[in-house]
This record gives structure tokens, C-alpha cells and sequence, in this order.
């Protein structure tokens, strides 16, 4: 048996630790996956991540999906980072399976986007909403497929700097937040910066 391990950072670089230290712990690239909002263009100057020579954008776009096509690679998950957009959250690098599947559920799901594809991965229909508007407002999310028997030990490996997500929601309820709106308009650069200083991040 097998669970879905999630954390939402409010910087990318504690995320890429995080990742880093599931590689380390010996999962497999191909069940780690990230999701960093790119609304500001933080990534766009960075076109070839995986040192194959190729515009990793031009690599992304020839999937179709708009993922890179080395993730998982010999490198690493995060040198098959890649540029796509998902409804409701905008502009997002991201690698790995929650990726692609955020593509399709946003395709053919009600629920659609990151929400429907972490609920479809058993993260709790309570989590699944937070975790999507965390990486709206400019956050970036970590999960990982991890065998049952091992969940504990790798859940310790993701909880350095990651977002309390009971105290954020409770942050962004009191400022009027009713709930994630898939259908809802992305934040805009300006916004997520205001929303990353709120936070101390950059």
C-alpha cells in the first residue's frame, strides 16, 4: 500500500531542499513531484535546467501537456522542471506525476486542476484546496508517493520550513478568503509578491 505525502513552502528553495532530501532517502524521482507558482517569471531566465543543450521550455511544449519531457531524469526531478498553466492558478513550473496529472484532471474532471488531481492521489478533501490555493498565492508544493511502512520517516523529511497549513488558512479566512475557487482569476505578480512579503519570502 501506498500514501501521498504532501507540504506547501512559501519559498522555493526550502521546497528544492525538501525534494532534495527525498532523493537523498532514496525515492524514486518518478514518485516525487513540485508545483511552484511562476506568476512573476522567477524562471524564466533559467531555459536549460537539465544541461541537455535544449530549452527546457521548447522540451516542455513538445509534450503537448506542457512538462518537461526529463522528468524523473539521471539529474534529478528538478532539472525536468517545465513551464504549463492550470486553471485557476496561473503561470506554474512544475515536474513529476502531480504535474501531469493536474493536466488531465483540469481536462476532464469537475473538480479539476491540482485540487482533483491531489484528492485523486488521497490527499484529504480538507488538504487538497489549501495545498492549491498555497501554490496561488505564490507557494510551492511537494508530494510524494511513499510506501505506508515508510510514510512517517519521509512525512519527518518535508515538515522542515514547510507552511502550517491550519494556521494559513486561518490567516487567510480572516482576510476574507471563503474557500479555493478553481474558476477564480490567478494572482498576479504584484500580488504574489505582496503575499510573499506578508510571509517574509522573497
Amino acid at each position: 500500500m501506498t500514501a501521498t505525502i504532501s507540504r506547501l513552502y512559501d519559498s522555493y528553495a526550502d521546497a528544492q531542499k525538501a525534494v532534495q532530501r527525498l532523493e537523498t532517502a532514496g525515492v524514486p524521482h518518478s514518485d516525487i513531484s513540485i508545483v511552484a507558482n511562476n506568476s512573476n517569471g522567477w524562471y524564466d531566465g533559467k531555459k536549460d535546467r537539465d544541461g541537455d543543450g535544449v530549452d527546457d521550455r521548447a522540451e516542455a511544449a513538445g509534450t503537448g501537456a506542457g512538462v518537461g519531457a526529463g522528468l524523473g531524469g539521471a539529474a534529478g526531478l528538478l532539472a525536468g522542471l517545465g513551464l504549463l498553466a492550470i486553471p485557476g492558478l496561473g503561470p506554474v513550473v512544475a515536474a513529476g506525476w502531480l504535474a501531469a496529472t493536474a493536466v488531465g484532471a483540469a481536462a476532464g474532471a469537475a473538480t479539476g486542476g491540482l485540487v482533483g488531481a491531489l484528492t485523486e492521489a488521497g490527499v484529504s478533501k480538507d488538504d487538497a484546496p489549501l495545498y492549491a490555493e498555497g501554490v496561488r498565492r505564490g507557494g510551492t508544493l511537494v508530494s510524494a508517493k511513499v510506501a505506508d511502512a515508510e510514510r512517517a520517516r519521509l512525512d519527518a523529511l518535508l515538515s522542515p520550513s514547510s507552511v502550517n497549513l491550519s494556521d494559513r488558512k486561518a490567516a487567510w479566512t480572516k482576510s476574507g478568503w471563503a474557500g479555493y475557487d478553481p474558476a477564480g482569476q490567478p494572482y498576479g505578480a504584484d500580488q504574489v509578491r505582496k503575499e510573499r512579503a506578508l510571509h517574509g519570502t522573497r
